[in-house]
């Protein structure tokens, strides 16, 4: 399985082409963002502002036992994590201990309280991970593939998005403001959809380089008026101001002309190494490539940190070097040890991006063992951090449609066949199918294969009903966990434009109301 393959603009949108084809270089690649309606009132940024602060005022006009102050805030996300893929890890996480599996617990399933978000987009009902990320990270919702801007601006409208009247700021800005540290972890890459909704302003969010502005652009934008993704990070607020950035994609940074640590040539046209443009604006800043050159890391105040391990996105933890590649764990540990050198406090919002690649691939035998080191990665925060200083949050963007089917015995295989119930023709099914994907497992009768020795195989692709280039998100609605101050007020069903507000609230910082009000 190539992870570089998963989640490029044309494998994840989509083909507008409805004729069927299993060649990639047909798709459509922008068909997603396309001939999608927005209601009028939801293009402007304080619809969402006020709707959050009804529901912020709905939450804090109950008796408040917690008045608490939150220093920190960290901010975890599942990418693609629905509540399904929480129950299957859960579960895996017990059978890997030899146990029926279904009464185990992620570590942010113990956190004191729970909710739900409502992850649909301006232009939406299922969304994508920039919109989304525009929401849980800037407060308002927006069109689907926009990053940081309002949905008042068309999809690949540059001159839009670089007009400031439309661009809606993050809560890794407003903890700038504050003095706060703030930085981002990915297992992607630094330019990937989730983690740019903390500095990006932009149409697309393929835009991550030069070269995709004009791969992407559909020959409406030229890179010289339009800036990418891995620039804005480097040169722009609030991006050129993080602390710690730990994840992939060193590609998006360096010039066709060079290779990058890895072997991989650079994908930029323009000829400029943003890496050394960070290092002359930071001159005591640290890169690290590998797992030990990060761990040999020394956090001081005032000395910031890049930390780039793959030329794209990060190998699936099942199949990484572990020698080479550093876990979410170890990254969260360094980006938390970097961030606490300031006595104001800090934000990070730290990724497990390759959830979502397991289920668009369909083998959740990857994408579950990502939950699970997601959870490694919330429990070591736990552990490193004050409970009556750190708010801690732990969601998704969006869900995918993977259902836990039939009626499964305890202790039942989760990546297994359902023993206990058949389909009509008496054959086994597996116990985790999804909705949209690429095999359907039929016989040229049409009828279900046995899986009994195919479902042992280790990159085993599960069972869907519709066939599909690749598996496709879903919008049901996504957890919320949060333990800390102020965490009482992500309980209930909200929508998801709403968490970065109530984060804000907790931690006193931004123009919204806050608990120090």
């Amino acid at each position: 399985i190539t992870v570089n393959a998963v989640h490029n603009q044309k494998q994840l949108v989509g083909s507008s082409n409805p004729a069927k084809t299993r060649d990639l270089s047909e798709i459509d690649p922008n068909a997603m963002a396309k001939n999608k309606y927005t209601p009028p009132e939801e293009k402007n940024a304080q619809f969402w502002y006020d709707l959050a602060n009804e529901e912020i005022a709905k939450r804090v006009n109950l008796p408040q036992a917690d008045k608490r102050k939150a220093k920190n805030v960290i901010m975890f996300l599942g990418d693609g994590m629905s509540l399904t893929t929480v129950a299957a890890a859960r579960i895996l996480k017990g059978q890997l201990k030899g146990n029926t599996g279904e009464e185990d617990s992620l570590s942010f399933e113990k956190f004191p309280h729970t909710g739900l978000s409502r992850t649909y987009c301006s232009n939406a009902q299922v969304p994508d991970s920039a919109c989304t990320a525009t929401a849980y990270l800037c407060g308002v919702k927006t069109n689907i593939v926009a990053l940081g801007i309002t949905a008042a601006v068309n999809f690949n409208n540059c001159s839009g998005s670089e007009d400031p009247a439309n661009h809606v700021s993050s809560i890794a800005a407003w903890a700038q403001a504050a003095d706060k540290s703030t930085g981002i972890v990915t297992t992607t890459t630094l330019t990937h959809a989730s983690p740019s909704g903390a500095y990006a302003h932009t149409t697309n969010r393929f835009f991550e380089s030069d070269t995709d502005i004009v791969t992407y652009g559909e020959g409406q934008n030229d890179p010289a008026y339009c800036t990418d993704i891995a620039t804005q990070l480097i040169t722009q607020e609030p991006g050129k101001n993080f602390d710690v950035m730990l994840g992939g994609g060193m590609g998006k940074f360096l010039p066709k002309s060079m290779e990058d640590k890895f072997g991989t040539q650079g994908e930029r046209s323009d000829g400029v190494n943003l890496l050394s443009k960070w290092q002359s604006l930071h001159p005591n800043g640290v890169l690290a490539y590998n797992r030990n050159q990060l761990l040999n890391v020394k956090a001081k105040k005032g000395h910031k940190l890049i930390g780039l391990f793959n030329s794209g996105v990060m190998d699936f933890h099942k199949m990484a070097d572990a020698s080479q590649k550093p876990t979410l764990e170890e990254m969260t540990q360094k980006a938390i040890e970097v961030a606490s050198q300031n006595e104001n406090g800090y934000f990070l919002f730290i990724e497990g991006g390759l959830v979502d690649y397991g289920n668009h691939f369909n083998v959740p035998q990857l994408g579950l063992d990502e939950v699970l080191e997601l959870s490694k990665a919330v429990q070591k925060a736990v552990d490193m951090t004050n409970p009556n200083e750190t708010l801690i949050v732990v969601t998704s963007d969006h869900a995918h449609p993977l259902s836990i089917s039939g009626y499964p015995g305890r202790g039942t295989d989760i990546l297994g066949l359902n023993q206990h119930d058949t389909d009509v023709n008496g054959v086994k099914y597996a116990t985790l199918n999804y909705a949209v994907g690429m095999e359907q497992y039929l016989d040229e009768n049409g009828q279900r294969v046995d899986l009994t020795e195919k479902i042992k195989e280790p990159f085993f692709q599960y069972p869907s009903y519709i066939d599909g280039l690749i598996g496709v998100h879903s919008g049901d609605d996504v957890g919320i966990f949060a333990t800390g101050p102020q965490s009482h007020l992500f309980s209930g069903m909200m929508q998801q434009s709403t968490i970065p507000h109530l984060m804000a609230y907790a931690a006193c910082i931004g123009d919204g109301p806050t608990l120090c009000d």
